[in-house]
């Protein structure tokens, strides 16, 4: 496999994959479906907020005094280097906001500082307490308690009490930073296939917003705001409170964060990383529906797929194409988000151009994919390249005779995680072919080696028709 780092554990990867390509095993066949692309994990600008109710008057009036703007400065002056809202929890004396507000003093804390805003003007120092990277939130403490004292605190929806759909619920914030508003929806459950659980609110949300409560007509919390999608209207997110509530009773009592959070954050990456695989992992293949091979496509119960192929009335190299992935990405910085996977497929079909001309556009397509470089965050690819070459031991089935190339790039400051892509070529067919690639991003070594091989036992023959020979 690829791989940065001891030369030791190197020389592990490199065994493992010398075991991995070895033969692969049958998947189901069904055909994919169409889903629109995953939204960005901050909060996008969107359609004109919906006239505000009585009730959400109300709401915003009872609550506007636990509201606070959360904003980034650079310790030397007080330029904003980012902002976005909060809300006081608790007895009062915390709040709570997104992670990625606060990601730059999170892992700068000598080059950045919080602080706070009401609504009606205090202002003052704010320390992090302890922060929630794969829900995207943030505890936090003001410095000097007594300008937020005896505002009280939002309270938490209670997790027995379920919200039906089409409730009306109300985002707040400070959106843009023109001034502390509230943005008025409904409730419409969670997330269908979704990995990590997010409420879908159908109002809108603004830059600035991040981190403001979503609340009952009771002010109770339902959500926590937290992004929306650029390529639709009134389609927005929200951190159920179930998080919250266990990010409070965790960092309570922690002393403040000082110094860089990226060990925390590893930690936090490690165990979603290993959920995410073991669960994936479990999860059967199914088909794409060919004639002659079972191709991987996975379930889609935290995925979404959807295909598309050449005009088959075109002449020339004819394929399908199927594209699957993940809608959730977890926020490091402004520049990465990891801990998701991908997985696609390209099905060629070149009788139409003769085995020599099919030959090279096949071969061309493997060797223009890409599979990154060295930048700020991950090492330059490690590659290994095998090829599987059909045979089988007695009594087993013969498996597909394929090309693979498996490379993984290491996080330069998480560190234990990698990158990992597999990149698949069927080798048997002169005017047919299918090339697959997987990629996960955010994984442990360990992780690596156990996707590598779930994927590329997904490669298998379909079953041939009686007296047909493969």
């Amino acid at each position: 496999m690829l791989l940065t780092g001891p030369v030791a554990l190197r020389r592990v990867l490199l065994q493992a994959l010398a075991g991995l390509l070895i033969c692969s095993s049958a998947g189901a066949a069904s055909p994919p479906k169409a889903a629109p692309a995953a939204p960005a994990p901050e909060a996008a600008a969107s359609a004109a907020e919906p006239t505000v109710t009585s009730a959400g008057q109300r709401t915003y009036e009872r609550t506007r005094p636990l509201l606070l703007q959360v904003r980034t400065l650079l310790k030397t002056q007080d330029s904003q280097a980012s902002v976005g809202s909060g809300f006081l929890v608790d007895d009062g004396s915390l709040l709570v906001t997104n992670y990625h507000v606060v990601s730059q003093y999170a892992l700068q804390p000598s080059r950045y500082r919080l602080v706070y805003a009401s609504v009606d003007g205090k202002q003052g120092a704010l320390q992090l307490l302890a922060f929630d990277v794969v829900h995207d939130l943030a505890l936090l403490k003001p410095v000097d308690a007594a300008p937020l004292a005896g505002r009280g605190a939002v309270v938490l929806r209670p997790a027995d009490e379920p919200l039906g759909r089409g409730a009306r619920i109300f985002s707040l914030g400070n959106p843009l930073d023109v001034g502390f508003a509230v943005a008025e929806g409904t409730y419409n459950g969670p997330v269908e296939r979704s990995f990590l659980q997010t409420l879908f609110f159908g109002g809108s949300l603004s830059p600035g917003m991040s981190g403001g409560p979503a609340l009952d007509e009771r002010g109770r919390l339902v959500g926590v705001n937290v992004a929306a999608r650029r390529d639709g209207e009134q389609v927005s997110f929200l951190v159920p409170a179930a998080p919250v509530r266990e990010l409070i009773a965790r960092g309570k009592a922690a002393k403040p964060i000082v110094a860089p959070a990226w060990p925390e954050i590893t930690r936090q990456l490690m165990e979603h990383q290993a959920a995410l695989t073991a669960r994936f992992v479990a999860l059967p293949w199914r088909g794409a529906g060919h004639p002659r091979y079972a191709i991987p496509v996975p379930e889609e119960a935290f995925m979404r797929c959807w295909g598309r192929g050449s005009n088959q009335n075109e002449k020339g190299l004819q394929f399908e194409r199927s594209d699957c992935e993940m809608d959730s990405r977890i926020f490091v910085n402004g520049s990465l988000r990891t801990g998701f996977l991908t997985v696609r497929h390209e099905a060629y079909d070149g009788s139409k151009l003769g085995a020599i001309r099919f030959a090279e556009r096949y071969s061309g397509s493997f060797r223009n994919e890409f599979m990154g470089r060295d930048d700020r965050f991950r090492t330059a690819p490690q590659c290994v390249e095998r090829q599987v070459d059909g045979k089988a031991a007695p009594g087993e089935r013969k498996s597909v005779p394929l090309k693979a190339v498996i490379c993984l790039r290491a996080y330069k400051k998480l560190e234990g995680l990698n990158d990992l892509s597999v990149l698949v070529a069927t080798l048997d067919g002169t005017v047919i072919g299918v090339q697959g690639r997987l990629d996960a991003f955010g994984i442990s070594a360990a992780s690596a080696e156990r996707l590598a091989q779930h994927y590329l036992d997904g490669f298998a023959w379909v079953p041939a028709a009686p007296g047909t020979a493969r």
